[in-house]
């Protein structure tokens, strides 16, 4: 296979190669750690004699809606430890009295407009990987993981337990950490981390951080990180091991297939057990998700399956060790493919047996990271599929300062007796995907590149073309940013584990951007943004063609405008409907069609107790026209309730001899957040091109840390007409309980 690449990327990688490696980290701003003289009584008051000899980091920069100016508000953080613990002390002033945007008492909160501290802790210093801890001015925390260097969103499903609690005075509100070392992965004897900490303050609409992060630049940006420095070289931490038993019932039926009512009780657990103080070994027994939170529907108006994200607990520590390989056109593993399948009649994605699990990931040392799983499911009966088993292996190498190469394995193979099962219905009893991958990243952070290969094999394996790769080069500074990627996949690369929608193409794309900061303005930046996409195959020089401009302005108060006018060309390799109604009329294979689009998107100011997204579309559609509107509306009474109205609706119309549709999808939530440890949440979903109506509820008691109680019902219902011919319905529970031993 011969890797081409588009000329305007050669030169562009080039061009920046040069300039690359004279860039430097600049001056780096330091905290010490000094070992605790007195036990930290956890009040959140900070009145121990450690605080008050601790030293105090402050000076916090603002990242918005100003640019490494200085903070309005004063914020403080001090760092302590002992044998168990690293605590972690903030005095976070007011700005203008106590007037706190507290959206929900619920953990893991999230939004820009809110109250907030964190802290980030690069426990390996290499600038790849951190955890992350926050807390808010009403006790409630939020705890996740940063990956590629942080330049991507927090991960925050990752949970463990820790301590915190608030104090609020007429003059600051502090806030006390306690994390067991146990809880995050470091190196035995280390005395430096890196470090950062950020401040979310809604009331003078502002968002700080200790160190300077310009615009443009994730806030959780791992190379402008500071440094946190021990007085000690750090202990080993003592055993690391947590079992994590559920007991779940419950009852279903299938109103559709009238068959009999189906009564359930199930008994498993988890188990987590630290191998080395960097390393981790997961343990599933007949695991159930019955608790996770139901994915949101979307129209599909496109020729290619939809993405859903991963929301399963089990697979999502350390899930960019396994996840993050290739791109969005081709990812080899995607944990979804593991014991959930497709409710053909509901759209809707239903739990498929999986009898045990093992996951081993984390790091050997500061360079090298591993990562092993190997999971059993159940026989999928109703679609006639055999017991598989699924695998993946990987080995990260660190190189550079904060740079990566891999290598992978995935595998996924009939068990046992269930390989002829496989062949009676025309299955492999095997596919594999082998690859490699290469993340370079500047230690400044301004230019990265990353480049992939990635080879499919199956038990017949005559073809030629079972290959994914590609390139991507991304420049930015504060001012303009440059991306450009190549991607290929072949006509036979096969990945069963993984996310694929589209084999036999070539695609480049390039987006420029260019922002502009005003001083003392309702504007925090404004600029415009261009992007190309091309896509070909050995058969056709152009597939699609893709170019757009666009100009974005966000304003100071969060609010946000955007408009863009995008241009399209479309070969159609395969019979396509645009309104995908499922009848005979298609737009023919082998014709071509060219149209174009005016976009709009508008975000309101978050800090208000309503708010809402307004974004739409309108131009022409394949042979026809179409207009598009979606978004959501937010209503709150802080911090106890939540109420949004997601839609989406899509008018098509396409000439006579074709089909014309409305797709209507509406989907309103309900969220109460009684207590920090009491939770409720409603949402129903109104889709008509599934004709499904969808109900779910979820009760949440969390009577210890990290030990709940959930309460889940499931409805779902034909649309037409209205509430009438129940499909399926079901009631479950699960108890879990986090046992430390």
């Amino acid at each position: 296979m011969r890797l081409s690449i588009n000329p305007f990327l050669g030169f562009f990688l080039l061009l920046l190669s040069v300039a690359i490696h004279a860039q430097t980290k600049g001056p780096l701003k330091t905290l010490h750690a000094k070992e605790a003289i007195d036990p930290i009584k956890l009040d959140g008051i900070l009145d121990e004699e450690s605080w008050n000899i601790a030293e105090k980091g402050g000076d916090y920069w603002q990242l918005w809606p100003g640019d490494s100016v200085p903070a309005k508000t004063r914020t403080e953080v001090m760092i302590t430890y002992d044998d168990n613990f690293l605590y972690v002390g903030a005095r976070l002033y007011h700005y203008d009295g106590n007037k706190y945007i507290i959206n929900s008492l619920n953990r893991d909160f999230q939004g820009p407009e809110i109250d907030g501290f964190h802290v980030n802790f690069d426990t390996y210093y290499d600038n790849t990987n951190a955890f992350n801890f926050a807390i808010n001015p009403s006790g409630a925390q939020r705890e996740g993981t940063l990956s590629d260097g942080g330049s991507g969103r927090i991960d925050v499903s990752w949970d463990n337990k820790w301590f915190s609690e608030v104090q609020v005075t007429d003059e600051y509100w502090s806030a006390e950490m306690a994390i067991p070392f146990k809880t995050i992965r470091y190196k035995e004897g280390s005395t430096k981390w890196g470090f950062n900490s950020f401040r979310l303050d809604g009331n003078a609409n502002e968002r700080v951080a200790w160190t300077i992060i310009p615009q443009g630049f994730s806030m959780s940006s791992l190379a402008l990180d500071g440094e946190l420095i021990f007085d000690k070289p750090l202990k080993k931490p003592g055993p690391n091991i947590s079992i994590i038993p559920f007991i779940a019932g419950g009852t279903s039926k299938n109103y559709e297939e009238g068959t009999p009512r189906d009564n359930n009780f199930a008994i498993g657990g988890d188990a987590k057990i630290g191998v080395t103080p960097g390393l981790n070994l997961d343990l599933t027994v007949n695991p159930d998700f019955s608790q996770v939170e139901v994915d949101r529907q979307q129209t599909n108006i496109s020729r290619f399956e939809l993405f859903f994200p991963e929301k399963r607990q089990f697979f999502l520590e350390n899930n960019d060790l396994f996840s993050n390989f290739g791109g969005r056109e081709s990812k080899p593993f995607f944990s979804r493919r593991i014991g959930i399948t497709l409710d053909t009649a509901t759209g809707q994605n239903i739990q498929n047996t999986i009898y045990a699990g093992m996951r081993l990931s984390g790091k050997l040392d500061k360079n090298w990271r591993i990562g092993l799983l190997n999971m059993q499911a159940a026989p999928d009966d109703k679609n006639g599929l055999p017991s598989y088993n699924y695998g993946m292996a990987v080995l990260q190498r660190k190189i550079f300062s904060n740079s990566t190469v891999s290598a992978f394995m995935v595998n996924k193979e009939a068990a046992f007796n269930d390989k002829e099962k496989a062949y009676d219905i025309g299955l492999d009893h095997y596919n594999r995907v082998l690859g490699s991958e290469f993340n370079y990243r500047s230690i400044n952070g301004k230019f990265s590149i990353s480049a992939f290969y990635h080879r499919s094999f199956n038990e017949l394996d005559t073809l030629d073309k079972e290959f994914s790769s590609g390139l991507e080069v991304n420049y930015r500074t504060r001012k303009y940013s440059i991306f450009s990627l190549y991607r290929e996949v072949g006509n036979d690369y096969t990945a069963e584990v993984g996310f694929v929608p589209r084999v036999n193409f070539k695609k480049s794309f390039t987006r420029g951007q260019y922002n502009f900061y005003p001083v003392g303005n309702a504007i925090s930046s404004h600029g415009f943004s261009l992007e190309y996409e091309h896509t070909w195959n050995n058969e056709h020089s152009k597939t699609d063609q893709f170019a757009s401009v666009g100009y974005e302005i966000n304003f100071a108060n969060l609010s946000r405008l955007s408009v863009e006018t995008t241009f399209d060309y479309t070969y159609l390799l395969d019979d396509f409907d645009p309104a995908r109604v499922n009848n005979d009329l298609f737009l023919k294979a082998g014709t071509n069609y060219t149209y174009s689009r005016i976009l709009w998107k508008y975000s309101s100011n978050t800090r208000k107790t309503i708010f809402y997204n307004f974004n739409g579309s309108v131009g022409q559609f394949f042979n026809g026209n179409i207009f598009n509107l979606d978004g959501n509306i937010n209503y709150r009474i802080r911090p106890v309730f939540n109420f949004s109205l997601d839609y989406n609706y899509n008018k098509i119309r396409l000439p006579d001899s074709y089909n014309d549709a409305d797709l209507f999808l509406i989907g309103p939530k309900f969220e109460f957040t009684f207590t920090r440890n009491l939770f409720f949440t409603s949402l129903i979903q109104y889709n008509n091109q599934l004709d499904n109506i969808n109900l779910n509820a979820r009760f949440q008691w969390r009577y210890k840390p990290v030990s709940d109680f959930f309460l889940v019902y499931t409805d779902n219902y034909l649309s037409s007409p209205i509430f009438l011919g129940a499909r399926n319905r079901a009631i479950v529970f699960k108890l879990t309980y986090w046992l430390n031993l």
